[in-house]
Formats: C-alpha cells, sequence, structure tokens
C-alpha cells in the first residue's frame, strides 16, 4: 500500500488518473498506466465520470493491480443502491484493491444518456460510513462479518472552488467523522483558493489534501470544461494565455505543471488529471521537476516537500 505508507510518512504524495475505456478493450488504458509506473504513488480509475458509459472501474482497478500498479477504486453512490456498492467494497477488498475515493456522482444529467435514473440510495458521507464499519468487521444486518473486518482506505473528495464555504467545511467535517483519511480535490486553478481550503478547513480536521490539477489543450476545451463540468472554474486568465499560445497544448501541460510545482508548497500532494491526453502526464511532472518514486514509495531526491523538485 504505497499510497497509505506515502500519507503515514508525510512525505509528498502524487497520484494520478486514468479513465476507463468505453468498450470492452482495456488496452489504451493499460498503456497510460504504464507510462505512470514509477512516477505516481497509485493511479485512480474513474466511475461513470460525468455520467458517460465507461468499463466498470472495479475490472479496470484489478488489471491494474495485476500489471504491478497500486489503483485508487473510484465508487459513486449514482449509479448503486447500498446492497450493490456493499457488495462492491467486499468485492475490492477480495481483488486485494485496497484505495478506494468515496464519491455522490456526477449528476445524469451532465452524461449523455439523461433517460437513465440516478439511484442516490447512499451519498458519499454514508458510503464512508459504510467502509468504515467494514474495517470495524461490522455487518450492516448480522452484526459481524464471518472473516473479520476489511483494510480499506478510504478518501473523499472536495471542491476548494466551492462558493459555499461553510457548506464546504461542514461537509468535509462530516468526511472526516465517517472515515476519510485523505482528501482529493477537484481541479484547482487558483494556489491562493487552495492555500485558503489548506489552513481554514483541511488542516484544522488532520487531512491530509492531494490537489487536483486538471490539463487543459486548449483555450477552447477550457471554455467547454467551464460550460459543462459541475463545478469547474477555469479564470478568463488562463483562457487567454491558452488562446495566444502559438501551441496551446504545450502551454496546457505549462500551466500544470506550474500549478503542481505551487501547489506541493501548499498542500501534501497532488492529483493529476488529463482526461484523453493521460499520455501527456508524465511530461507535466517532468517540467514541475517532480522527480520518479524510489523503491521506498518517496520522491526521489530525499525528504521534505521541496526535494520532490528537481533543481
Amino acid at each position: 500500500m504505497r499510497l497509505l505508507q506515502a500519507l503515514e510518512a508525510g512525505t509528498p504524495v502524487i497520484t494520478a488518473e486514468v479513465m476507463p475505456p468505453r468498450g470492452s478493450d482495456a488496452a489504451l488504458t493499460l498503456e497510460h498506466a504504464e507510462r505512470l509506473r514509477g512516477r505516481v504513488h497509485a493511479i485512480n480509475v474513474t466511475d461513470g465520470s460525468r455520467a458517460v458509459m465507461r468499463m466498470s472501474s472495479l475490472a479496470v482497478a484489478r488489471l491494474l493491480l495485476d500489471r504491478g500498479h497500486e489503483p485508487v477504486l473510484q465508487l459513486a453512490c449514482r449509479d448503486r443502491n447500498r446492497i450493490a456498492l456493499q457488495a462492491d467494497l467486499l468485492g475490492a477488498h477480495a481483488l486485494g484493491i485496497r484505495n478506494v475515493l468515496c464519491l455522490t456522482g456526477d449528476p445524469v444529467r451532465a452524461g449523455d444518456q439523461p433517460g437513465a435514473r440516478p439511484v442516490h440510495d447512499l451519498d458519499s458521507v454514508r458510503l464512508l460510513q459504510q467502509v468504515s464499519a467494514f474495517n470495524r468487521g461490522a455487518d450492516p444486518i448480522q452484526g459481524e462479518l464471518p472473516d473479520g473486518g476489511t483494510h480499506l482506505l478510504a478518501g473523499a473528495a472536495a471542491d476548494p472552488h466551492s462558493p459555499s464555504w461553510s457548506g464546504l467545511r461542514s461537509r468535509l467535517r462530516r468526511k472526516q467523522q465517517a472515515g476519510a483519511r485523505f482528501i482529493q480535490t477537484q481541479m484547482v486553478m487558483d494556489a491562493a483558493v487552495l492555500r485558503r481550503f489548506q489552513e481554514e478547513i483541511a488542516s484544522p480536521l488532520g487531512l491530509p489534501v492531494l490537489a487536483g490539477v486538471f490539463l487543459l489543450k486548449s483555450a477552447r476545451n477550457a471554455a467547454f470544461i467551464n460550460r459543462v463540468v459541475p463545478g469547474a472554474c477555469i479564470p478568463q486568465a488562463i483562457i487567454d494565455r491558452l488562446s495566444a499560445a502559438a501551441d496551446p497544448a504545450d502551454e496546457g501541460i505549462a500551466i500544470a505543471s506550474e500549478q503542481v510545482r505551487s501547489f506541493l508548497r501548499i498542500v501534501r500532494g497532488v492529483h493529476v488529471m488529463a482526461v484523453k491526453a493521460e499520455q501527456r502526464i508524465p511530461a507535466i511532472l517532468d517540467r514541475a521537476g517532480v522527480e520518479p518514486i524510489s523503491s521506498s514509495g518517496q520522491l526521489g531526491g530525499g525528504e521534505g516537500s521541496a526535494a520532490c523538485l528537481a533543481a
């Protein structure tokens, strides 16, 4: 459990994200994951992101594990009732998957099947409570699990750009009390916003934060994300920078790498997202000066957050 070890050791943590295929062949997803070998502590597998059909996140997480990667299973409440969520948690543990990011899930209206019906029997807080109960060995009906407790590391999501600061503080406190051990944020575009989130909300709760860094490909891509992705808040200054760039794709890598470098001086780590461009994540880390991860799970160059940055 490299992710858990890094969180407990207090070393900088790097995670990234891959998207399951819209089909039954996971070869390209696994190819993207292979490029991340030695560069991240763990690889998130999205679960129906933006309410779009994809291969099961549980299946892809197991495929990653089989190839020596450490997966973070994203599990969304939108598409499953509590019985199905409980089954997936127990199944994940049986398959050797130990990291779970508990999510409520993007609204169905964000996707391409508006006729689908959301479930939302649980929300992310109650899913976290279920993970904690399983870890204690508690059966939701019959008292105790017959084979003892699970060993799942539960994480939660948060949006530092939330327009309701009091609501964000309250919900994150509930997630921490429910059993969240770390936070992966939605995309962050302002270091000052991240610093305030860290100092006023996350730090008092003792929750390590991995700040979301999102690769933008062009000004048009950024404007599209602002329009369709719930909670997205990409500043006009960044959109203008992409619009003025001779090579917008390269400028997007530059922006993301600057964010990685900046955010690692504020919070415990970063979570890099590059939808349909996962092959560019190593370039982001290289340009940010983030060295490969050693066999001990630490970033190269020694200890401390500054040590993860190459000279």
